[in-house]
């Protein structure tokens, strides 16, 4: 590994340890020829299916466009950034293990939904009326009403009010 400060080529790695949901590893090295001390992250290269979208074209997934389509969607909200990565690795994840060479976007839409459901109620009904491309207020309240139908307790008491209830 190249030293960030120097450029060596010579770099010692002193400390190892799993990181994040144990699907990467964080090492510490040290340059031989400068001292200074850096990390580095190791994650394995996998192949990522091709989603197929719903005009029917095929593109490769995009793990950059799945990022911004959740921080969008998150932005100015009370989440931070542990638990979107948490959230997009889970993503990620299942898009592997359906074992197939290609996904339609409509699942994974839904899978962000779902994610989006348990982190923020705000940025699921935001992201919610993109994906699903809501024509008036009725179809906000409805997404709304289906919402608070489906919350649980206590997910309901863990999510900053939406329409600001005074029922409590």
């Amino acid at each position: 590994m190249r030293c960030s400060f120097c450029g060596v080529q010579d770099t010692k790695v002193i400390d190892s340890r799993l990181f994040g949901e144990g699907d990467q590893v964080r090492r510490r090295r040290r340059c031989t020829a400068c001292g200074e001390r850096f990390t580095t992250y190791e994650t394995a290269e996998l192949s990522m299916p091709r989603v197929v979208k719903q005009d029917g074209s095929r593109v490769p997934f995009d793990d950059q466009r799945l990022a911004t389509g959740m921080s969008r969607a998150l932005e100015k909200r009370p989440v931070g950034t542990g638990e979107i990565d948490d959230a997009l690795n889970r993503i990620r994840r299942r898009i592997l293990a359906t074992g197939e060479r290609e996904v339609p976007s409509r699942l994974i839409g839904e899978w962000v939904m779902e994610e989006l459901r348990g982190l923020d109620q705000v940025a699921y009904v935001r992201f919610a009326s993109v994906y699903r491309k809501f024509q008036d207020v009725n179809a906000f309240r409805e997404e709304i009403e289906r919402l608070e139908r489906q919350m649980s307790p206590d997910v309901r008491r863990q999510q900053l009010d939406l329409l600001g209830d005074d029922e409590k």
